[in-house]
């Protein structure tokens, strides 16, 4: 049987100055799964092909400003401990403080201020990382408008502005409208910071992103080879970008099967990970689960395991057992023991990983809907047919309404059902 896969991308914070692009690995609490091709399994792999969707951190800012209308310290405050519970996946905590902090500013600053961006930016990438798109979508278009209008169409506050939208855009299927943004701000960050410049090697990385998900392989290798070039150049071989671009590339390989050549990428990625972040890191936890899919699709069972299993354990340790991505190595697990027809043991952990995501996420987020997805593939194989329509009906549901009718999740949730209900006649 054909597989169908689920990706999820973590990204990294990328926090920002005024003045000054600066990369700063950490994880990411906002993902979204992607589903492939027509059929009833789909797994779950965070892949770290970063969208950069950046929190920005505004410390220091120019004398100006500060004598004019000094921003409240509180404020300040209020988004950087909305930035840390939203790492910790307690987004609702979050949403709270990120509004307090907007309302301050707003106050003190005025609506056009550029500090208002900035908690704009932050509370649209929090409601995104819920899938509340409809609501996120606005606020960032405002950001990008407040922060062209108060600092020129060509500032790195605007090429991250127009790169966190076109994130948003991509999460949401709108890929013709996300690549012309990612252009621009990759043109912005060339003219800005020189075309050897970290921040250059990440809006390659995340052009070369949504040209992946769009199939347009040829395009998006060049520009991830690029990306990995000047980070090795600019940090050595060993620095942590450079293992996510080690592995972005790998999954580019990945894709078109090129298992082959993916592997080692893989490994030298996992390898830098573990010596300059640690062996308990959550991106390490995210290459042994990127390396353990590789293993398992090429019907490597024995060597999956332990990897997905040793990601979980640092997942579990790193979040608690009721973070999303803790649901993700639960759903990636499941997989395994399926692909292996060990089904009583696959259907609690996919049964675990939903409960994890709907608490995590709410009822109608779309990884909710991939986890009703993942669970009636199983029933399916199982032969308790009535047991998987239900829900497919209900994972189909929220991807519509959430995602809409054309988006490839949805498109692929479909596929599947119908798929199912052929069967069934």
């Amino acid at each position: 049987m054909k597989r169908a896969l689920s990706i999820i991308r973590i990204g990294l914070f990328a926090f920002m100055t005024m003045s000054v692009f600066n990369p700063d690995p950490g994880l990411c609490a906002s993902s979204h799964r992607k589903a492939k091709k027509n059929n009833s399994v789909r797994k779950a792999k965070p892949l770290s092909r970063v969208h950069s969707r950046v929190v920005k951190q505004h410390g220091k800012q120019k004398t100006r400003e500060l004598s004019l209308a000094p921003p409240s310290v509180d404020a300040q405050s209020l988004n950087n401990q909305a930035l840390l519970l939203y790492s910790q996946g307690k987004y609702a905590a979050a949403e709270l403080l990120y509004r307090r902090s907007l309302a301050i500013r707003k106050n003190q600053l005025g609506i056009e201020h550029p500090l208002v961006a900035t908690t704009l930016n932050n509370l649209a990438l929090l409601l995104d990382a819920q899938g509340r798109y409809a609501a996120a979508e606005p606020l960032s278009r405002r950001a990008l408008v407040i922060d062209e209008k108060a600092l020129g169409a060509e500032h790195l506050d605007v090429a991250t502005d127009l790169n966190n939208l076109a994130a948003m855009l991509q999460a949401q299927g709108k890929y013709a409208e996300a690549e012309p943004l990612y252009r621009r701000s990759l043109a912005i960050r060339e003219k800005q910071l020189g075309s050897d410049h970290s921040g250059v090697a990440q809006s390659l990385n995340n052009l070369a992103a949504l040209l992946q998900d769009q199939g347009k392989y040829t395009e998006a290798e060049p520009l991830y080879r690029r990306s990995l070039a000047i980070r090795e150049k600019l940090m050595g071989n060993e620095h942590a970008d450079v293992a996510q671009g080690l592995n972005n590339l790998a999954s580019l390989l990945k894709t078109q099967g090129k298992y082959a050549e993916a592997e080692p990428l893989y490994r030298r990625s996992l390898a830098i990970r573990e010596k300059q972040l640690g062996v308990n890191h959550a991106l390490v936890a995210t290459s042994l689960n990127n390396l353990a899919e590789l293993l398992q699709a090429q019907g490597k069972y024995a060597e999956a395991e332990p990897l997905y299993r040793r990601s979980l354990a640092i997942r579990e340790k790193l979040f608690g057992t009721d973070h999303s991505l803790v649901a993700t190595s639960l759903n990636n697990q499941a997989g395994l023991l399926q692909a292996q027809g060990k089904y009583a043991e696959a259907e609690p952990l996919y049964r675990h990983s939903l409960t994890i995501n709907k608490k995590a996420l709410g009822a109608n987020h779309p990884s909710v809907a991939m986890s009703m997805n993942n669970l009636a593939g199983l029933l399916r194989a199982m032969g308790r047919s009535a047991e998987a329509e239900l829900l497919y009906r209900r994972a189909l549901s929220i991807d519509e309404k959430v995602l809409g009718k054309d988006h490839p999740q949805t498109i692929d949730i479909r596929n599947n059902f119908n798929a199912h209900s052929v069967k069934m006649k």
